[in-house]
Formats: structure tokens, sequence, C-alpha cells
């Protein structure tokens, strides 16, 4: 395992369709295995192959535990939420971005084996944001606006409050 350089916002990469993962072989499972190794050593929620210079349809999520995706696509929403959302492509920056508040993935595992997975809230809102890394998407794309700093005292405010 190693940690990937992550790519920033400027890398034209980022802008770019992946490719759907045809072999699950050890190739696979050493970007997986790097992925998660980068993502924690970044205290990231999650981090696609794109954003590690790699066009596949491979992303890992670390919320609760960590979650590999393959090949994943939403097949469902619903729901709506709305809040702050960073990326590990575009450090320093936060903006407000709404977002389905539940949803169903589709997948594959590391060997090929279809998962269906299902997230909300948080979760919800993490699926979608890697997602939309495979498609060439950044949360930049679809936010409302970028935070202030103000607002995000606040909000750390109020997570210190729970």
């Amino acid at each position: 395992m190693g940690l990937r350089t992550i790519l920033h916002d400027s890398d034209p990469t980022l802008r770019k369709q992946s490719r759907e993962v045809t072999n699950f072989d050890r190739r696979l499972h050493d970007l997986l295995d790097d992925l998660a190794e980068t993502v924690a050593h970044a205290n990231g929620a999650g981090l696609a192959a794109p954003q590690a210079g790699i066009l596949r349809r491979v992303c890992v999520i670390n919320v609760d535990g960590l979650i590999e995706l393959v090949n994943p696509r939403i097949t469902a929403s619903d729901g709506t939420q709305e809040g702050a959302e960073g990326c590990l492509s575009i450090p320093g920056r936060t903006g407000l971005v709404k977002r389905p508040n539940r949803v169903i993935v589709e997948a594959q595992n590391r060997h090929g084996k279809s998962v269906v997975l299902e997230g909300e809230g948080f979760l919800a809102r993490a699926l979608c944001h890697e997602l939309d890394h495979l498609n060439g998407v950044l949360y930049t794309d679809v936010m409302e606006r970028f935070m202030t700093l103000e607002e995000l005292a606040e909000l750390d405010k109020e997570d210190e409050e729970e």
C-alpha cells in the first residue's frame, strides 16, 4: 500500500469521465488499498480514483467505516439536505451544497460482486460527492456559494455543542 498524490482543482484530469472497471485483479485491489490509506492520511471522508490521477470508476468513503465502491451508480434518491462541503482536491475552501438526503447506490466490490448501499444524511452527501468525481464534476460546479469564515466558525461551534 502507498499514499497517492491528490490532484488539485486546476488539474484537467479531474474534469474527465472515468472508465468502467472490467478487471477485478491485483491492480484494482492495490488502487483501493492506496485510496483508503490516502484518504485516512488526509483525514478525509472520501476519495475517488480521478483525484489520484486514475480515470477509473472507483472510490472509497470513510464514514463510520471504510466503504469501497467499483462502478457505482445512484439508482434512487429522495429528500433534500443543504450543508457545508469540502474536498481534498480543493483544500481550504468550503461550499454550501444541496444534495439528496437519501440515496441508493448499486456498485461492485473489489471482487466484482454486486452490492447495494443505502445512505442517508452525511453518507448520502459523501456518496453523491465521490460519484460526481467519477463524472468529472466538482462540488464547486453544483454549490450555491462558498461559505464565509464566520459561517464555518458557527458550524464548528454547533458541532462542539452536540
